[in-house]
């Protein structure tokens, strides 16, 4: 297949790419910047011009492909619930040019939409939050507006993917951390984050393109729920800074805006996608890489 990858260049597209290509498929990569090209390239991915914010720009990629995985998201959390809305336009985009042909269009989106059953884990069947409360939901909203007009799409809902490098959500409580000079967790921190390495994610996104079913709904989950405060005392080990607990009142100051996921108990299944896609996750897990955590220089 050729496969045109948007977010080609971050963490999990680069992934993504270097597990298609390794597969057979070719790769037409969406690269906005000079600076990330060469890496895209040497990958071995064909460089394509264009951005998120233009979503006509996309439509190209898609009509030369034999299939689309869109990835990119802006991750500017102070404007997310535009963020979220404008991925709703870039699903329309693509989903305009592929319409009708049967070519596949993986959606990504987030498995806390699918927490919606109390007291279980979030499994790929379940009913969706809506964009009212979460507005991540508006992906899979548009996912399903394009495929009621005759897109051939599924969804790839993602944990905290996670190497040394990078841990999702996680990276973003680390540089918090730093700032504060201490690790917390919100009252018992017995909260539990979805995790999976980014290999086992790449591959997946791989299996599910080359499957091309109709609607589908995969969990990219290789461990269903770590727990924030086993997050916190692995990053506090690593960084050697102090663990603390604190209370609900204090978790907006302390966390910012990652103050409404961080006491978050938004565990998920992947029972169902390892069945239908014969996927089985083997890389490390979210501690072993929180432990090995790369730290820069200076």
């Amino acid at each position: 297949m050729r496969v045109f990858v948007t977010g080609a260049t971050g963490n999990i597209g680069l992934n993504v790419v270097k597990e298609l290509i390794a597969a057979g498929h070719q790769v037409i990569g969406l690269c906005r910047s000079d600076d990330k090209a060469p890496a895209l390239a040497a990958a071995g991915a064909e460089v394509y011009r264009g951005s998120i914010a233009d979503p006509d720009s996309l439509k190209e990629g898609a009509a030369r492909s034999d299939g689309v995985i869109h990835l990119a998201f802006n991750h500017d959390f102070s404007r997310f619930v535009q963020n979220c809305e404008d991925d709703r336009g870039v699903i329309e985009a693509l989903g305009s040019v592929l319409a009708g042909s049967g070519r596949p269009l993986i959606v990504t989106s987030g498995t806390g939409l699918a927490n919606t059953v109390p007291g279980q884990p979030a499994r790929e069947d379940h009913a969706i939050i809506g964009c009212d409360v979460h507005p991540r939901a508006a992906s899979e909203e548009a996912a399903a507006a394009v495929a009621a007009d005759g897109v051939n799409v599924s969804v790839v809902r993602l944990p905290q993917v996670h190497d040394t490098v990078t841990q999702g959500l996680v990276t973003r409580a680390i540089a918090i951390f730093r700032e504060k000079g201490a690790c917390a967790y919100v009252g018992d921190g017995l909260n539990r984050w979805p995790a999976a390495h980014v290999l086992d994610v790449a591959r997946l996104y791989r299996l599910a393109i080359e499957k091309a079913e109709p609607n589908a709904r995969y969990h990219a989950v290789a461990e269903e729920g770590v727990s924030m405060r086993d997050i916190a005392e692995a990053i506090g080990r690593r960084l050697k800074l102090p663990v603390k607990s604190i209370g609900q009142e204090e978790a907006p100051a302390f966390f910012g805006w990652l103050a409404m996921f961080a006491a978050h108990d938004v565990p998920a299944s992947s029972e169902q996608t390892r069945r239908k896609l014969e996927w089985k996750p083997t890389g490390p897990g979210l501690i072993v890489d929180l432990e090995n955590l790369h730290i820069p220089e200076g």
